[in-house]
């Protein structure tokens, strides 16, 4: 919906996703402690109420326990991407908190990407960006600015 002057107007906003999973108390380690996210809202016993909110920027996480099989199925939708400053030591962590590598580290010259699960199954994409490039396409793009084109 427009609104003129390039203004759009949303219909929906993405405010929250929520991830349901089995292990509750490691579901919310992992991704404060493995992810370094913090939990914004996290209950004194994770059984009452079985639910928690991880800060990830514009968006909420919200953790949910549940035993149905059918909410905790492990797939590939939904998948979380974040964007990291240190892949080998947020992967390391992540590990050590149950995650698990979901094939190899790759390094394209954008930066690093990698794919792990979640304890609870959950795909966790993480891209830590090639600051070096990022930096070469900055001065790059200052420079043309400066000629004034």
């Amino acid at each position: 919906l427009s609104l003129g002057e390039g203004r759009v107007r949303m219909a929906a906003r993405l405010s929250t996703i929520m991830l349901f999973v089995r292990d509750f108390p490691r579901g919310v380690q992992f991704f404060r402690d493995g992810l370094g996210l913090p939990v914004t809202v996290a209950p004194e016993d994770p059984h009452n109420p079985p639910f928690a909110e991880v800060n990830a920027g514009p968006v909420t996480i919200s953790l949910k326990a549940s035993d149905n099989l059918a909410t905790c199925s492990a797939g590939y939708s939904p998948m979380l991407q974040f964007e990291v400053e240190d892949m080998d030591a947020t992967i390391v962590r992540s590990l050590s908190l149950g995650g698990a590598l979901d094939g190899p580290i790759k390094y394209p010259p954008t930066g690093k990407a990698a794919c792990l699960r979640a304890p609870g199954g959950q795909m966790i994409g993480l891209f830590e960006p090639n600051l070096d490039l990022k930096l070469m396409q900055e001065a790059a793009l200052a420079q043309q600015q400066r000629r004034g084109g």
